[in-house]
């Protein structure tokens, strides 16, 4: 059966869903960000209007907006509130994370089995940050790119396959694509122009196959080879945190690799990556205190933005 497991990291908290030994979900919860599930003691800061679009504000100082307010809630009046939807990095961060009022006490989420000690390196996690932090992903037969934009994400099929067979092959493999990386909201997947309706109905049961058991709708393949797909969107997916701030996603996998290691250590990365570091002391000091030495950091402009590596001292 698939289980999650839990491996909390520095600066985030890394969570996959595992069957067989292979990730078929996963999401990276960042460290500061209120998770979704978790409820929270707020306050009501604006009324908002007609009794929608209230914003109340976190102990932390998080505020949340409120899509349908207590008719006998006013200002300034304590709640008990659940996120529904997590702050969500990229082209819109005046967007607040959503909330509604919850009945049962204060907690965090999400939760799961501890991972252990190199579980999820053998489930292909290094893999997986690949295909968020580049956009592509490679099938038998041919190759997906993603795509980010505010209004949706675009996977764009292409292959070397006879278009009804790679129709069918990419409508399944970015199925699987979109769990994966955990991406929610509006998706749209092109696909191959097909030969009659047949390979697009094959497609289409390909897509419902790769998402049985989770929340999604899909409009019909239509003739030049479009299929849309609406899932809920409670949290960020991996793709869209490599997106909205490369070089700390980086950052982040480098002390985690880090991690491995014991003694001190020289992280030599690309100046953006040791930027972000120089500017995040307390996770060199974490980083530290997990492997019993001094850390030095070593900027080189030689390096790709994702070839940073520890160097025993």
């Amino acid at each position: 059966m698939p289980e999650w497991v839990v491996e909390r990291g520095i600066g985030e908290t890394r969570l996959a869903l595992l069957h067989a030994a292979s990730i078929v979900e996963a999401r990276i919860l960042l460290d500061g960000v209120l998770p979704v599930g978790s409820v929270v003691e707020a306050r009501l800061l604006a009324v908002g209007d007609g009794g929608r679009n209230a914003v109340a504000v976190a102990q932390d100082g998080t505020e949340l907006l409120l899509p349908q307010r207590p008719a006998d809630v006013t200002q300034g009046a304590r709640l008990r509130l659940e996120i529904v939807r997590e702050a969500i990095p990229g082209p819109e961060p005046w967007k607040r994370p959503l909330a509604r009022v919850a009945d049962h006490p204060p907690g965090q989420a999400p939760d799961g089995r501890p991972a252990a000690r190199g579980e999820l390196d053998r489930a292909g996690w290094s893999d997986l940050l690949d295909e968020a932090a580049t956009g592509l992903i490679d099938f038998l037969g041919g190759q997906i790119r993603l795509a980010l934009t505010p209004a949706m994400s675009l996977f764009d099929v292409d292959g070397t396959l006879p278009p009804d067979r790679l129709a069918i092959a990419g409508a399944q493999a970015a199925a699987v694509a979109i769990r994966r990386l955990g991406i929610g909201g509006s998706i749209g997947i092109d696909l191959p122009t097909t030969h009659g309706k047949a390979p697009r109905a094959a497609a289409a049961a390909a897509i419902d196959a790769a998402l049985a058991g989770v929340p999604f709708e899909r409009t019909a393949v239509n003739g030049f080879g479009f299929v849309q797909i609406v899932r809920p969107r409670r949290h960020a997916s991996v793709a869209e945190l490599y997106a909205g701030d490369r070089a700390a996603a980086e950052a982040r996998a480098l002390l985690r690799r880090a991690g491995g290691h014991v003694g001190g250590l020289t992280l030599a990365a690309h100046p953006t990556v040791i930027a972000t570091l120089e500017r995040r002391a307390e996770w060199i000091d974490q980083l530290a205190r997990q492997v019993g030495g001094p850390i030095a950091l070593r900027s080189d402009p030689r390096l790709a933005i994702s070839a940073g590596h520890a160097e025993p001292r």
